[in-house]
């Protein structure tokens, strides 16, 4: 880091390695890599059209990407992590920081340090706020016996983060543990508004709702929930099914969590539909309506 600043390389550039990314080309950060597997085909274009808006090189392999980096973030789904890991291990260097900020088990993250070894020092990263607007300023956790010396690293790049734990696991776990009750209130939403819209009882339900909570303005909460699910529901839908292994890692039963699972990848495939992506920044009635109709019509 001849220049103060460290080298990035994403190991995936979904949403959240662009949000994270751009954040960090705007705190001075020049020289960024980033490889997704899906950068050789058609449906990649618009990853590398982000990353050349951003100023981020995008790299022909895991390998070249990693090159001279300081700190390799890896961002990809929740059933591709330890794959991701896999395709860097062999072409580690210098010992770079890894951080890990996949949405998946403490199991799953410490199986993801041992297979690279001493390659990487890796970090355990959990996500605990919506990427955007925030993007690199997001609130992290962080975790594993690496965690003290990439803080002040990542500090002084306005990287806002908390020391969860010396061992690896203990981000992932509150990051698990937190989203049993984030993403099932959103699958709770759906289920109840959903059949609130049907039986004509909307704000009637909203209303009592507001008895027992005061502090929540449902006529927010409702849209907001329904939209995180229809946008994200697919990868919401990987990301408890981590959770659910982190209560069965615990000796939980992950009855709810289950349940969860469906209604975010049910709510995922429907938030394709045009007749739903056309309405999810309108009103909660012309959402409720268009998930509705898209719902019988899967039935």
């Amino acid at each position: 880091m001849p220049d103060g600043k460290p080298t990035f390389c994403f190991i995936g550039f979904g949403e959240a390695g662009q949000a994270i990314a751009s954040g960090l080309r705007e705190s001075g950060v020049e020289r960024i890599a980033a490889w997704d597997i899906l950068f050789p085909h058609t449906d990649g274009e618009r990853l590398r059209r982000s990353a050349e808006a951003i100023g981020v090189r995008c790299a022909s392999s895991a390998a070249e990407a990693l090159r001279d980096a300081d700190i390799i973030v890896s961002a990809v789904t929740a059933a591709a992590s330890v794959d991701a890991a896999q395709s860097v291990k062999a072409h580690l260097a210098g010992k770079p920081f890894f951080l890990d900020i996949n949405s998946v088990s403490p199991g799953r993250k410490q199986e993801t340090a041992k297979l690279l070894g001493g390659g990487a020092r890796y970090v355990d990263v959990a996500v605990v706020a919506a990427i955007y607007p925030a993007r690199h300023q997001t609130p992290l956790l962080l975790a594993g016996a690496d965690a003290e010396a990439a803080a002040p690293i990542m500090k002084a790049l306005d990287m806002r983060m908390t020391i969860a734990g010396a061992e690896i696991g203990a981000a992932a776990a509150i990051k698990m543990v937190r989203s049993v009750m984030i993403k099932g209130i959103e699958a709770l939403t759906l289920e109840c508004f959903l059949a609130a819209a049907r039986a004509g009882v909307v704000d009637e339900v909203a209303a009592s709702l507001k008895n027992n909570y005061p502090g929540l303005d449902w006529s927010k909460v409702i849209p907001y929930n329904l939209e995180r699910m229809a946008s994200h529901g697919g990868r919401r839908a990987a990301e408890m099914e981590e959770v659910a292994a982190t209560l069965r890692e615990l000796g939980v039963e992950p009855l709810m969590t289950v349940a969860t699972v469906k209604h975010q990848r049910d709510m995922g495939q429907i938030g394709t539909q045009l007749s739903v992506r056309g309405v999810l920044k309108k009103d909660r009635a012309a959402m409720l309506n268009a998930i509705s109709a898209a719902a019988r019509d899967r039935h």
